[in-house]
């Protein structure tokens, strides 16, 4: 199988493209960038499935190689209901950014500045922890109460096995 080249180019194009747009500080351009990445993703897909072939109808005359693949297709399709939800979402999300705030950029939040300007190290996750951290002691050392006997148990009522 060989692919076309044309579709890996216009791919390749439309994902540098979406990504470069999807890095914006803009929510707009980031949903301009999502809806580049899923049309590359769909070209993809599209590639996947190979040259055109005849509908996937069974007949006993026509040789299994020259039937299409259906598979690509239904990923193609789910692909698309996928992209319409979050681009519907993000739109949602740009019309109360700009109810609230009258912007469309994010910008930097003071909390995300001190996190960045913090050491990456923390005590508590690159502490030494020693091998044994439980508190329970092992069955084997573990000292029986006084007075009873190992096997033997209770009963459902509270009495005593015999």
């Amino acid at each position: 199988m060989s692919v076309n080249i044309t579709l890996l180019l216009i791919m390749g194009a439309l994902y540098a493209a979406g990504i470069y747009l999807v890095l914006e500080r803009s929510l707009t351009r980031v949903v301009l960038g999502l809806a580049m990445m899923t049309n590359a993703t769909n070209l993809l897909l599209l590639a996947t499935g190979g040259f055109q072939g005849l509908a996937p109808l069974f007949s006993s005359e026509i040789p299994p190689e020259d039937y299409n693949d259906p598979l690509p297709q239904a990923f193609i399709l789910t692909s698309i209901v996928i992209s319409f939800s979050v681009t519907a979402f993000m739109l949602g999300i740009i019309y109360r950014s700009w109810v609230l705030g009258r912007q469309d950029e994010v910008q930097d939040d003071i909390e995300d500045r001190r996190v960045a300007s913090q050491s990456s190290y923390d005590a508590e996750d690159d502490a030494d922890v020693p091998e044994d951290t439980t508190e329970f002691t092992p069955a084997d050392e573990a000292e029986e109460a006084p007075g009873s006997q190992r096997g033997q148990g209770t009963g459902p009522t509270g009495e005593a096995k015999r």
